[in-house]
């Protein structure tokens, strides 16, 4: 099979894609033979070295989102089948053409729906309806999403506004994008280098952090919170949350579905729900071969991706 891995940590150019045996999966485990793969923000920056302790032992495959089909179980696994059509997240190594997948993850994919639907849908989605679940904006309270055109910040805009929020603004790189996110429902769009962002907010969702992360929290109104759901990292001055009696949450997807799996489970019914309905849209930006695993994470540094970029095997 055919997998990419890096060797030393840097940019795209550190890519490799090599021959490699089949894994074997082990106990609550799934060998997905792969049809769509999510390219992320945090698979980027665990390629850079940026992730918590300095990164991955190397070599180091980048985990993250998959779709495909189930072609072998590991032992104790129950509820899936050899032929069902799944998407799940790895930990590690979904840039491969055979991925392992835990099984507690993973969920099949509706008759009819592509891979790359799901593997555009799913992961993004989940991510952008925990933040918006644990925020829990009320009556007219109004939300700021960074990474706005992102593949999680662009469902995470339609649905604050299927939810009802009647003033969403949408947090962007370039003013090149506005016009994208006007259309998926945004009311305003602002952009990084703007010395103002406009008329606080109630609710901040940061996917970006780093140096986006204080004017994410200059956004939030007094008495208002920010949910903090990125890989970017960043520090807060413990003053400005005092002085504005503000609330700054964390976010990681890995103590949510352990947590909240009610909700979880909840949450994949009511995405493919609302994506079978017409009423949010998956956009997917890019589709390019697994050979090009370099392409992709030049366009996800260069924040230039409306939606979702994937990969095909």
């Amino acid at each position: 099979m055919r997998r990419v891995r890096f060797h030393s940590y840097g940019g795209p150019e550190v890519l490799r894609v090599e021959e490699a045996e089949a894994p074997v999966p082990g106990p609550g485990e799934l060998l997905v033979r792969t049809e769509a793969i999510g390219v992320t923000l945090p698979c980027v920056r665990r390629v850079r070295g940026d992730g918590k302790g300095g990164g991955d032992p190397l070599p180091s495959m980048p985990g993250g989102e998959i779709a495909g089909e189930v072609v072998a179980l590991g032992p104790d696994v129950t509820g899936f089948a050899v032929g069902d059509r799944v998407t799940s997240v790895t930990l590690t190594g979904s840039y491969t053409e055979l991925a392992l997948a835990p099984a507690f993850l993973a969920s099949r994919i509706p008759d009819g729906a592509s891979a790359v639907e799901a593997v555009a849908l799913v992961r993004s989605g989940h991510v952008a309806l925990a933040a918006l679940s644990t925020a829990n904006p009320q009556g007219a309270e109004s939300v700021l999403i960074t990474g706005a055109a992102s593949g999680t910040g662009h469902l995470a805009v339609q649905l604050a506004k299927l939810q009802g929020v009647p003033r969403v603004v949408a947090a962007v790189s370039s003013a090149a994008k506005a016009e994208f996110l006007y259309g998926l429902g945004a009311d305003e769009v602002v952009t990084y280098d703007q010395e103002s962002w406009g008329e606080p907010v109630d609710v901040v969702l940061d996917g970006v952090g780093g140096e986006v992360l204080p004017w994410a929290l200059a956004a939030v109104a007094e008495g208002g919170r920010l949910v903090f759901f990125n890989s970017g990292g960043g520090t807060i001055p413990a003053y400005e949350l005092l002085a504005g009696s503000r609330t700054v949450i964390g976010l990681t997807m890995r103590r949510f579905t352990t947590v909240h799996r009610e909700r979880y489970e909840a949450h994949r019914e009511r995405l493919w729900e609302l994506a079978g309905s017409g009423r949010l849209r998956a956009v997917v930006h890019a589709e390019l071969p697994l050979a090009d695993a370099a392409k992709a994470h030049e366009i996800i540094e260069g924040r230039t991706n409306l939606g979702k970029v994937v990969l095909r095997p």
